[in-house]
């Protein structure tokens, strides 16, 4: 049970429209190493993990992509609201307003939509929680590139340094947990090889 409060997790107050970035930033939203993509596979691969601090922490960071996911849909939705249709057309997104409107809609910047296919659930908790460590790092790097390219725009620029920082946490608390389930799974395997060579018929 999770408890929602009506607000963002850092604030965002976009003040000028530009759809241009609104078109990069939305792969935060829905590319496959957005938010959506994020918040998924760990809220899924929490359920096969062997210790309970694990499933803690894939729990914890599942939820707070979550919140993540609101704040990149804030931003595309400041960031469009009230563009022009000369605006959208100069960003290159007619096609996209063909299709959605100025809704925001979970797709990557290059336009293809979300695909669960990304999720990476194995089915193997040291494979997942490796992914999960690569998924923060390729999200990490795609916040520093949306950085570089709002470099002009604070409004814009300060929610994104938030989320690059959160990147970074995620890594390091992945990185417990997969030490933790490795403890955890030799220590098993040596309690099962023990017993089997006890000597005991």
């Amino acid at each position: 049970m999770w408890t929602y409060n009506k607000m963002l997790q850092y604030p965002i107050n976009i003040k000028c429209t530009d759809p241009r970035l609104a078109k990069v930033i939305i792969s935060q939203y829905g590319g496959p190493d957005g938010e959506l993509a994020a918040s998924l596979r760990y809220l899924s691969q929490r359920f096969g993990m062997p210790d309970q601090n694990a499933k803690a922490i894939l729990n914890d960071i599942g939820t707070e992509e979550l919140a993540h996911l609101e704040m990149v849909g804030t931003i595309v939705h400041q960031l469009t609201k009230g563009a022009s249709i000369e605006e959208i057309e100069k960003a290159g997104l007619s096609a996209y307003y063909t299709d959605h409107g100025l809704d925001v809609y979970p797709q990557a910047a290059a336009g293809f939509p979300f695909n669960a296919g990304v999720l990476a659930c194995k089915g193997d908790p040291i494979a997942n929680l490796q992914e999960d460590l690569v998924a923060e790092q390729k999200a990490r790097a795609t916040y520093e590139k949306l950085i570089d390219l709002c470099r002009d725009n604070p409004d814009v620029l300060d929610p994104l340094r938030y989320l690059r920082e959160r990147e970074v946490v995620h890594f390091q608390r992945f990185g417990e947990a997969l030490r933790g389930v490795q403890d955890k799974l030799a220590e098993k395997k040596y309690y099962m090889n023990k017993n089997n060579n006890c000597g005991c018929n």
